[in-house]
């Protein structure tokens, strides 16, 4: 760090960038003040998916009853902390996808991606593609030939991928359900059948009603015009595509086919209307895509407590997802 560098940006000391560009990220990073859930009944383990980066997802599968024919969908999920913060391994984010693969009988491929502001916005969204060329690598390999065990082609479907974004995450599935498109030509035999978008992290220049409303419990709009400063290209503003998908800067949509989306928030979510209105619009369009709307809850109320009677009832949504877009 150069002796004349100061502070430019400071999130609760996790991660500080300075004037010279040298970034501070605390080992520590944010664990969340919750324990790990060991649930005996999910396995899970981690894999290298992209070696130049040194990128690793954890992967969690249901202990099942080895008799029954039926195979396991995929579930890609994608974890949130404002493009800025996050990992596969933090509680929050652990206990989700614990919750995830017992609750919905999946394969979850919970992923890791390359931070900002050290990596800024594409490289999250190529790293998410970077994963679904490695399922398709998996599909494509037999573990004898390199491939992974866990996909046996017996056990899980390749036909039935879904992809689940918080967050940030959710900014990314909107970006990789374009790129993909329809019938996911480039990834067969791997085929996507629908993106879940959980309080999609979407901004703009011009503020929301949610977003000039009170400050969340864990979240407020200081925290995230930060993350967009730390992650979008140097000098760009909110209504960048990356962040704003209907911004006036943004390719039309219109003309671009996509799979059924789903797309979550809570009622008390600073990004409430933004995700409203991204799913309003996008049905105007004539896409396939639904909006639900828990009322009373807060950003990231599924990560934060994924065995609330909340979360509950947001699983039953996802099977029926899953359940109506697997035929």
């Amino acid at each position: 760090m150069g002796s004349l560098a100061h502070l430019v940006e400071d999130c609760n000391g996790v991660v500080q960038l300075y004037s010279d560009g040298t970034v501070f990220r605390s080992e520590e990073n944010i664990r969340f003040p919750m324990p790990l859930i060991n649930d005996n009944g999910v396995l899970f383990k981690d894999c290298l998916y992209e070696k130049t980066h040194q990128l690793h997802l954890r992967l969690y599968k249901a202990v099942s009853d080895t008799s029954s024919p039926r195979k396991l969908p995929i579930l890609v999920y994608i974890h949130g902390g404002g493009f800025c913060v996050g990992s596969r391994v933090w509680p929050n984010c652990h206990n989700s996808c614990v919750r995830l693969a017992s609750g919905l009988d999946a394969l979850v491929v919970s992923m890791d991606y390359r931070l900002a502001p050290e990596h800024r916005l594409p490289a999250a969204m190529e790293d998410s593609y970077s994963v679904m060329k490695w399922l398709q690598a998996q599909a494509l390999s037999s573990s004898e030939n390199g491939g992974d065990a866990w996909f046996n082609s017996s056990e899980v479907d390749f036909d039935r991928v879904f992809v689940l974004g918080d967050s940030s995450g959710g900014n990314i599935t909107h970006h990789l359900a374009v790129q993909v498109g329809a019938g996911s030509g480039g990834l067969s035999p791997v085929r996507v059948r629908g993106y879940v978008m959980l309080g999609p992290f979407f901004g703009g220049v011009e503020r929301t009603k949610s977003e000039e409303g009170p400050s969340e419990s864990l979240l407020n709009l200081e925290i995230l015009d930060k993350f967009w400063r730390l992650s979008l290209p140097v000098g760009e503003t909110r209504d960048h595509p990356l962040a704003n998908p209907l911004g006036p800067k943004s390719p039309r949509l219109e003309g671009v086919r996509v799979e059924p989306m789903l797309v979550v928030a809570g009622e008390c979510e600073l990004l409430k209307d933004r995700a409203k209105d991204y799913a309003n619009k996008l049905k105007e369009m004539g896409k396939k895509i639904d909006y639900v709307e828990y009322e009373k809850q807060e950003h990231a109320f599924f990560t934060n407590d994924p065995y609330s009677q909340t979360s509950f009832h947001f699983l039953q949504l996802l099977n029926n997802f899953i359940f109506h877009n697997s035929i």
